[in-house]
């Protein structure tokens, strides 16, 4: 894939997932805005929350956008790999991988050196054009 990075948000707060999300409608404003905003934030939401209950050490937001490709990377500390869980409608959660496999056109997850990457991809979807009669 030839995805150009246009812009690299690293919030400098762990806990921060307000402004990953506040750096990723803006990027999306201004370099996707054909990709769903609810759809991606609600990914990078439950990404950088993962990383941070689950991450005792930094974490990390990238963002990359070619002409019909939107890449959303989240980097962490931790090598364990999300894995699904049975959702809970008691309250204790379960939800958020599924979501993240559903909302994303594709998730591919890396080893790092000291971690792992979390890569959500979605591809624009181009109307195939009308039959000519």
């Amino acid at each position: 894939m030839n995805t150009e990075p246009r812009v690299v948000a690293d919030p400098p707060l762990p806990s921060d997932s307000a402004r990953a999300r506040r750096a990723t409608a803006d990027f999306l404003a201004r370099h996707c805005p054909w990709a769903d905003l609810d759809a991606v934030l609600l990914v990078v939401s439950e990404l950088v929350s993962n990383a941070v209950q689950h991450t005792a050490g930094w974490w990390r937001l990238h963002l990359a956008a070619a002409q019909d490709t939107l890449v959303v990377e989240i980097d962490d500390s931790s090598p364990a790999i999300p894995v699904s869980r049975e959702p809970d409608f008691s309250g204790s959660g379960g939800f958020g991988w599924h979501m993240v496999h559903q909302l994303a056109g594709k998730v591919e997850i890396s080893p790092l050196p000291c971690g792992k990457r979390v890569q959500a991809t979605w591809v624009r979807k181009i109307p195939a054009p009308a039959p000519a009669c």
